[in-house]
């Protein structure tokens, strides 16, 4: 692989094709692009294709999205190799884990943009609101990078990165709506509705885009014969309502600006299984939980005779009244962020740089859990990457210091290696060194969280040090017309884990906090590969092999399964119909037990199947029909003694019409 210097794409080029990571260069290959190769931005924020991206990287098109029931982020990504979709919260909340790191490790992003009000819930009940913040029908495709990339993203990539791409408004007018049904066939309630509307196109001939999109989800809640309190909720009652808007105004050949609105509303109703329990705590406690989201950003891209530049400013505004009867009464919390960043990209001889610099503040306010009522953080970074080829080798080499008002300054470097063997088979592997700061639950030593159950409180503790990892990966993939097949293996080291101090057998403070204890090791095996078995049916599939370790006791990390695997056999049995069949094994993982004194044991594998089907009557009409969890799989006895039940056997249909 090697690089054009002065490769440029046209104004329109980079302001659709890069589809929200604007005014970056292209890399350039000395073969073009095949027709059916994916490009992606997010592991370098330059395009590559994603066999010689230098990372490892996962893409979930459009058309994946399509052919799958997925209500939100981690319903689309559940099939992704090293990515597990994990239960928090006994009424159905999940988390992002990507190589067994945990959901605080997975940096979300939207357009490049962070995605965060992990701050806002202060008990640990389970946060998937930013999981639900983003409308399907408004995504284009979604980027998973697996493995740190704090060099670039600073805190919180310690895992990886999910950057969420939007579709991006064009001259021409666009127009869809959607609805679709999903019904349980097993336990009581858990029917959903899911509608979507979609428009976008020119509001002035080459000069104003704009779209919109509107998504609204309702799911009644849930109850299921597997709980052990019939009168508990195995998934709680949800109502989300999502609206984004965006114009682009094309200033001139070389420069425009972009401003993004977008609102979320996310009301959550359960009654969860509280025993055992304190003896004043109620058997089966009412939690609701109503937060409405406020985003906007602002962003100038400008495309130069050398260089290309990008300068934004966003902002967040989380307001959540959370009303636990664990909490003992209702709360008003509100989580705002602002960030203003800049970056420059360009050749120098045959060097691609691209450097920026970054001012993230954010602010939280708590009307019960923090003492004096609010507290804030700040911090600041720069950056710089290098691109550039000896021959068939291309290296990236990376740096970012970060710059935190209370825990000072940490660097981030990273050093990545591809080798082309030929244009169909690569070599690649690098290593790098990421931080994760802790939050401001963590490390305020005036907020409070609810724990144990509402039986006790967790205090912050402002002498913790920012988690610290070094991650090492190296593959070979390789990718031809009709198949493609890849490895990779990595190995993690974690320091300095921060965990809250937790009860056990003899052990029931009513006070404890945070402290930087475990030591862990991660590694692994990742295998994926695909085939066009005939012109109309393909095959994929990936596998993951996980050995986790916490350092300190020797012990399996908690809620890491030690295989995933997936398998989808897609059929397109005429121009009307296509099917796909997809296949889940979910390895055996360590759970802790609250209904056997918090104890750890280990709950066995499991497996789902999916069957979905697309039928296309006209151009503008598809109607789809499926099942999820076919066989109606059932968790073992670990798993329901601690609340995580898995939806049984449920059936969906929907319709999309393209005006």
């Amino acid at each position: 692989m090697q690089f054009t210097p002065g490769f440029r794409l046209n104004p329109l080029q980079t302001s659709l094709l890069s589809l929200g990571l604007l005014a970056m260069p292209a890399l350039a290959q000395t073969d073009a692009p095949k027709a059916n190769e994916t490009m992606v931005v997010t592991a370098t924020q330059t395009k590559h294709t994603e066999l010689t991206a230098p990372a490892s990287v996962s893409v979930v098109t459009r058309a994946d999205l399509d052919k799958m029931n997925v209500n939100n982020i981690g319903d689309a990504l559940k099939h992704v190799p090293g990515v597990n979709i994990i239960a928090t919260n006994p009424t159905g909340r999940n988390e992002i884990k990507i190589r067994g790191m945990g959901g605080d490790y997975t940096l979300l992003l939207v357009n490049g943009k962070r995605v965060n009000a992990r701050e806002t819930l202060g008990s640990s009940f389970g946060n998937d609101f930013d999981l639900s913040s983003i409308p399907m029908a408004a995504i284009e495709r979604i980027e998973v990078i697996r493995g740190p990339v704090s060099s670039l993203y600073g805190a919180d990539a310690l895992g990886g990165v999910v950057n969420v791409i939007l579709r991006q408004a064009k001259d021409k007018t666009e127009a869809a709506v959607g609805y679709t049904r999903t019904m349980p066939t097993k336990g009581q309630g858990g029917d959903a509705n899911q509608g979507s509307a979609f428009v976008s196109g020119s509001l002035i001939d080459n000069k104003l885009l704009g779209s919109v999109v509107v998504e609204g989800y309702q799911r009644d809640n849930w109850k299921s014969e597997q709980s052990n309190n019939p009168d508990a909720d195995a998934l709680e009652k949800r109502e989300v309502v999502n609206v984004l808007s965006s114009l682009k105004w094309l200033v001139t050949d070389n420069q425009d600006i972009d401003f993004d609105l977008g609102y979320n509303q996310n009301d959550m109703d359960s009654y969860f299984n509280n025993v055992p329990r304190a003896p004043t705590a109620p058997a089966t406690p009412h939690n609701v939980q109503e937060l409405d989201r406020l985003s906007l950003g602002l962003t100038h891209n400008g495309r130069w005779q050398h260089f290309d530049s990008r300068v934004r400013y966003y902002f967040e505004q989380t307001d959540l009244m959370d009303d636990s009867q664990l909490n003992g009464g209702a709360a008003d919390v509100t989580q705002t962020n602002h960030t203003v960043d800049g970056q420059v990209s360009g050749y120098l001889g045959d060097h691609l740089l691209t450097s920026g610099a970054e001012f993230r503040d954010t602010e939280l306010e708590h009307s019960r859990n923090i003492a004096n009522g609010s507290v804030s953080a700040s911090q600041s970074a720069v950056y710089l990457q290098d691109e550039f080829s000896f021959g068939d080798l291309a290296l990236t080499l990376s740096g970012r210091l970060d710059h935190h008002e209370t825990y000072g300054n940490e660097f981030s470097p990273r050093a990545y290696a591809l080798y082309s063997l030929s244009d169909e088979w690569v070599l690649k592997g690098g290593i790098g060194k990421a931080f994760k700061a802790p939050t401001l639950a963590q490390s305020s030593e005036g907020f409070s969280t609810t724990a144990c159950r509402g039986a006790c409180q967790v205090i912050g503790n402002p002498d913790l040090k920012p988690e610290t990892a070094i991650s090492y990966e190296f593959g070979t993939a390789y990718e031809a017309d009709r198949f493609g097949a890849g490895v990779t293996g990595f190995h993690n080291e974690i320091e300095d884990l921060i965990q809250s101090d937790q009860w056990g057998p003899g052990y029931r403070p009513s006070v404890m906090t945070y402290l930087n204890v475990k030591k862990a090791r991660i590694k692994g095996l990742e295998l994926t590969g695909w085939v066009d078995v005939l012109d109309n049916v393909s095959l994929a599939g990936n596998w993951t092999l996980l050995d986790s370790e916490d350092r300190s006791t020797g012990d399996d990390l908690a809620k890491t399964p030690d295989h995933t695997g997936n398998l989808s056999l897609d059929w397109k049995a005429s121009d009307v119909v296509s099917a796909n069949l997809a296949w889940q094994y979910v390895g055996s993982q360590i759970i802790k037990v609250p209904a056997r004194n918090a104890q750890a044991f280990k709950s066995k594998h499991y497996q789902t199947l999916d069957v979905n089907t697309n039928w296309s009557v006209t151009p503008a009409l598809d109607f789809k029909l499926g099942i999820t969890n076919l066989t109606n799989t059932q968790r073992d006895e670990v798993a329901t003694d601690a609340d995580f039940i898995l939806e049984g056997r449920t059936v969906y249909a929907g319709v999309d019409y393209k005006l």
